[in-house]
């Protein structure tokens, strides 16, 4: 979505309000393409004294898989972002601002960028995901797999001692 900046930039207190549906079910995260739901954004763009905000509300729809146990997962997010608009810079590092120079700017890209930075690294089905045996592979949130704990083989001497 391109969002006509110029009017807000020439007029103090000039707003653009914005809604829509923003289609990711082609971008990977963890290996999956989890975003089978579109995205629902709503902000606005607002020049106020001077300085031109654009702060949007961000709801994500995640269906994917859990990170430990590899169980379904269905979890909805939602985020707040914020960006500082400016159509010139004084100091060109500084990473705070962002820059507008054709007073168009093309949302999908930056509200995409924003969604996968703010994404957990690790999406889990619960908090205390207890995940796999590394040993048979069983879902140990459903129970004990029955393994026997593997023995530290510096200690192995000294377990032998214990049994005598």
């Amino acid at each position: 979505m391109f969002i006509e900046l110029e009017p807000i930039f020439n007029n103090l207190g000039e707003e653009l309000s914005f809604e829509y549906e923003l289609d990711l079910s082609e971008c990977e995260y963890g290996g999956v393409f989890p975003f089978k739901a579109p995205v629902m954004v709503k902000g606005v763009v607002k020049n106020t004294a001077g300085i031109v905000e654009m702060n949007a509300n961000v709801k994500v729809f995640y269906d994917g898989f859990c990170d430990r146990c590899a169980e379904s997962v269905k979890r909805e997010f939602d985020f707040d972002f914020s960006h500082t608009l400016v159509s010139s810079l004084n100091n060109e590092e500084n990473d705070e601002l962002m820059l507008i120079e054709d007073m168009r700017f093309e949302l999908d890209s930056l509200i995409t960028e924003d969604v996968f930075l703010s994404l957990p690294t690790k999406i889990l089905c619960s908090d205390d995901c207890k995940g796999l045996c590394s040993r048979c592979g069983a879902n140990l949130n459903l129970g004990a797999c029955g393994c026997r704990k593997e023995i530290d083989p510096r200690l192995a001497a000294l377990k032998e001692l214990l049994e005598k």
